[in-house]
Parts: C-alpha cells; structure tokens; sequence
C-alpha cells in the first residue's frame, strides 16, 4: 500500500475527521505532530501540559503510531513525507494568520519534491471564509452572520476512518510535562471531551440560558479546551444539539449561539488577519492610553490586574483563577477585560498577551476579538460607553460570594454578597486584602471622557 501523512494540528482526535479520512482511503497513514518552536515557545505552562496530555491520548488512540517531531514545518514535514515516500501530506485547514503562512511555506517545501499538501474540513462547523452575504462580502456583524451561519447547511460528523498506519519511522519521545503546581488540570483528550459532553447534555445543558453567567455554578460546558485542542469538533456538538427535542430549547439554541460566535470570529480573523493585534474598527485611532511600557504608574497598575490584587474582589477572582487554573468564566473574562481598558485606560493589547500566556484554551480569534468587543474598537463591539461596574457584576452573577470567596482567601471570612464590597465589612480587610487601586466613579468618568475625545 503507498503510504500518506496526516500532519495533526488543533485536530487531536481520531473520531470525526475528515482529512484522516482522505488519508486513510490512500494507503497506510503516518501520523505526525510537529512541535512548532513559533507557537510551543509562547504557550503557558498550563496549555502547555494540556497539549501534551492531548499527545498521549492521540497516540494511544492511533496504536502508538504517532511521530512526533520538533522543528520548523517546513523543514520537518517535507522530511517525514520523504522518509515514507508519500505523495500527499494531509491537514485540516488552518485559519490563523501564522497558521496560513506556514502552510504556504510547507506547500512550497512540499512541490520541489513533487509532493502536495492537501487540506480538508477545519477546526469550524464551517470554514471561515464560505459564510458570505449576497454581495459576496463577509459578514462585520454577529447577528447577520449568525442568521447566515444556520442557513449555510451545517455539515454531519465525518465517519469512522479504517486504519492502517505506517510503524517504520522513528518518533522522538512523546513530551511530558505536568501542570503547574496547585492546577488541576482536567483530562484533555478525544474520550474525555466525548464524557464532558454527555454529562454536560444530561445534567446542565437544560439550564444553560440561565446558569450560563454564572461562575460560581458548573453551568458551562466546559469544552473550550477541548475545541482549542480539536479532541472534539463543533459538528459533533451541533449534530447532537439538533437531534434534541425536549423542552431545552431556548438553552439549546443558547448554546449553539456560542458556537456561532466561536465560528464568528474566526471567519473575521481570516478576512481581515490584522484584526488580530490592531483595532478592527478605526473610529476610535485617536483613543489615548497609559502606556505601561513609559509610565511607571501604567505599568504598576497592569501588574496588580495581572496578580489579582486591584482590591475589586470580582476581578481578582478572575484574574487568580486564570493563574492558577489556567482558565476564567467568559463573563469574568469580560468585566476583567473592561476593568483594564475601561478603569485602568490601558489598551486591550496588553490584556489579550496576558491572556494568550495563561489561558488553557487560548484562542487567537476568540480571546483577541473578545477582547476588542469590550474596548468598544471590535466588531459588534459594545457600546464605548458601557463600562463594567465590577461591584454590581459581582453581586449579579457571584450573589453569594462564593466564587470570590474560592479564588481570594484573604476574604474568605467575608460572608455572602459582602465579599464583593470588603470595604463595608469589618472583617474585609482583617487578612491582607488590597484597597481598590481605582474608584470605579471616577475611572468610569475618565473612561466616558477619552471615549468623547477620540470621537471627536
């Protein structure tokens, strides 16, 4: 039999893939993984050892015929495809900005030998770039895109490949790294992803419209890792999703909608790749901001966001779960952002490379958009002039205290919604516990102020 390669990627599974599955109806499959030093050197130590925990799953999954290499792509992949004389090397799409341009270096590399990269399906439902409107443009817009997303015809999990893998090429050992020291890291890999799931859809998906906000509830489905890493794929998700008929619906649709804007952004990423690191929308390139890179006081603040030490417990919760956890509730994600853009003026920049360090399920579309929706400079951006009262959020979605009261033990004695106002207790500041480094009327004030500036 010839024999091909599947270069493995944010597609850690064997089960619903469609390019494994051209591969396998070629010949024997080898299997590769390359340790790409461009993206393996800036991951957190959390993803980092959620990766490699992937890799493990992956390759017990395939026999123990996974190679894994470290090295640049386009040295690496040509060389595997030689060594088994394979005419094809075959991918999921990818869509990143970096993700494009290195596949474009390894189709090149791979055309000098004859040989030819192929690439099928991608980490989306659908692929960033097929959803457009009647002028044939991209969507700028969620709720117009998201109409059109349902339209487009949302494709069925792939099925089962027949495998049969090449053995005779060498691998360099499997990494193993573990996660850092008070993290526990949930199992990441294809079966893991699959019980998540089943234990999300029987026990909280029903109340998924209503449990969704709230982070001191195991209301979300937990799967964001998953996704980043592909050990399960949004069509598996939406094809179980759509064969519900109980009476969940409005959750159901609720959590489909999240996929939507997973599936938003990326397709925003791939058509406009310098939204990545830059203000998608112009209307606010005269914002002015603390620099922390020149002002002494700029750069003292943004450290006391990153620790978790502002003295707003709701968003210091946040930002002590992420360092220790290496993830944080997406509606804690959003008041911490507002906090940095909105309350300390820095630019959203700053936030998102914090972010990409630490989160487990970093994602560059995802976190970077996301961030740029609360800096009011994104697509379907929030209003400039919301600005996340990180109190009244606080008392709102945390009413008991207790998510504060997990991820900030200096106000573990505070009880119930006090925790969020340490200021008005006796017992909030007893144990060390900082005083705010803003007064949120005032940094809102401010907020508004430079807002109306940059707006002319």
């Amino acid at each position: 039999m010839p024999a091909t390669v599947l270069w493995f990627r944010r597609d850690l599974r064997r089960g619903d893939h469609p390019a494994l599955l051209e591969a396998a109806a070629e010949g024997d499959v080898l299997p590769l993984f390359v340790l790409d030093p461009v993206l393996t050197d800036g991951a957190g130590a959390v993803r980092t050892a959620a990766l490699h925990q992937a890799l493990a799953a992956l390759n017990e999954s395939l026999d123990g015929a996974l190679v894994v290499r470290a090295g640049r792509p386009s040295v690496v992949v040509p060389q595997v495809a030689a060594e088994v004389g394979a005419a094809n090397v075959h991918i999921s799409r990818e869509t990143t900005p970096y993700g494009r341009r290195r596949d474009e270096q390894v189709a090149a590399e791979l055309a000098t030998e004859d040989r030819r990269l192929v690439a099928t399906g991608s980490p989306y439902a659908i692929g960033p770039g097929l959803v457009l409107n009647q002028s044939g443009k991209h969507y700028r817009v969620f709720t117009p895109f998201s109409r059109a997303w349902r339209d487009h015809g949302l494709p069925a999990p792939a099925a089962d490949p027949d495998l049969t893998f090449v053995t005779s090429v060498d691998s360099e050992p499997l990494p193993t790294v573990d996660p850092p020291e008070g993290c526990h890291l949930p199992e990441v890999s294809e079966q893991a992803a699959r019980e998540r799931w089943e234990q999300f859809q029987d026990e909280a998906l029903a109340d998924y419209d209503t449990d969704r906000d709230r982070p001191d509830r195991d209301g979300t489905s937990g799967l964001s890792t998953h996704l980043k890493f592909g050990t399960i794929h949004p069509r598996t998700l939406l094809a179980d999703c759509a064969a519900r008929s109980d009476g969940a619906q409005s959750s159901v649709t609720r959590f489909v909608t999240e996929l939507a804007w997973r599936e938003f952004y990326a397709d925003v990423l791939w058509h406009r790749p310098d939204s990545a690191w830059h203000d998608f929308t112009g209307s606010l390139s005269s914002m002015s901001y603390r620099d922390p890179d020149t002002d002494p006081d700029a750069a003292d603040d943004l450290a006391a966001w990153r620790e978790g030490r502002t003295g707003y417990p709701f968003v210091d919760a946040g930002m002590r779960q992420l360092l220790t956890t290496g993830w944080m509730h997406n509606r804690v994600r959003m008041v911490t952002a507002s906090f940095l853009t909105k309350h300390l003026h820095i630019w959203w920049p700053h936030g998102a490379r914090h972010f990409m360090a630490h989160l487990v399920d970093g994602d560059l579309a995802s976190n970077n958009h996301g961030w740029q929706w609360v800096a009011g400079t994104g697509t379907d951006a929030a209003p400039y002039f919301r600005v996340f009262n990180p109190i009244t959020q606080g008392e709102r979605f945390d009413p008991g205290g207790d998510y504060v009261r997990r991820y900030v033990p200096e106000l573990a004695q505070v009880a119930g919604k006090s925790a969020h106002q340490p200021w008005k207790d006796l017992l909030g500041y007893t144990e060390g516990y900082p005083e705010p480094i803003v007064e949120h009327r005032e940094a809102r004030a401010e907020a508004l102020a430079r807002y109306d500036d940059a707006r002319g």
